[in-house]
């Protein structure tokens, strides 16, 4: 049968832990559906109230800003004006502090370096970033925004490819005759044979969920 796992909304734990936001680690420690859990900090409700449409809107928002995204970016992905997106941001960021902190700094850093780094230390370069005269303006914001995501999205990559590398070995160890398929961004199919399902779902999960020691965790769903 196919069997799959994927990490559990990865590169938003990847940004609690870089971060280290207490509000957004607070949301992943205690298991929260964590966009109801942002809607309700930047509404000041209870997390029981919190809408379908409120969740939506702090989805985008979640998501967004790990990609650099303006109000004016928020207000064309939803519903909201530009003075309700730029509120909402400056809200979110009021709440998560920690996470407007980290993202600045990203970007000062990726200045001064020329670039940015995974947490296994892989780098991505910025070379527009450094240049002190003549630049293009939407060049630089757009790096900037690259910048940003990088970080996340890249240590992600990171991660998974170290939970295939050990999942490929345990497999072999255990003597298990699933084999993997296919890894689809933060998700692995394997093929596996019937009566080993049971025994390779726990080895998939023990193996993704400690390839890296993040300061939340690392969810994995199959």
């Amino acid at each position: 049968i196919l069997l799959s796992c994927d990490y559990s909304q990865v590169e938003l734990r990847l940004l609690a832990h870089l971060s280290e936001d207490p509000e957004l680690m607070g949301a992943f420690h205690r298991d929260e559906d964590v966009h109801a859990s942002t809607a309700a900090a930047i509404l000041g409700i209870p997390l029981a109230e919190v809408t379908y449409e409120q969740r939506s809107l702090a989805k985008a928002i979640n998501f967004g800003l790990m990609y650099g995204m303006s109000d004016f970016g928020l207000a064309a992905r939803t519903d909201l004006s530009r003075d309700d997106a730029r509120r909402f941001i400056e809200a979110y960021f009021g709440r998560f502090s920690r996470v407007k902190e980290y993202l600045d700094a990203t970007i000062a850093s990726a200045h001064q370096k020329g670039y940015v780094e995974t947490v296994l230390g892989r780098r991505r370069y910025f070379p527009e970033l450094r240049a002190t005269s003549g630049a293009n303006p939407n060049v630089q914001r757009a790096a900037e925004r690259a910048a940003v995501n990088m970080p996340m999205q890249g240590s992600a990559a990171d991660i998974i490819k170290v939970a295939m590398i050990r999942l490929d070995r345990r497999l072999s160890e255990e003597g298990l005759r699933g084999g993997m398929l296919l890894q689809v961004h933060d998700e692995l199919v394997l093929e596996v044979p019937q009566e080993e399902v049971e025994r390779t779902v726990a080895l998939v999960v023990d193996t993704m969920s400690n390839a890296y020691p993040l300061k939340v965790p690392l969810k994995v769903d199959t």
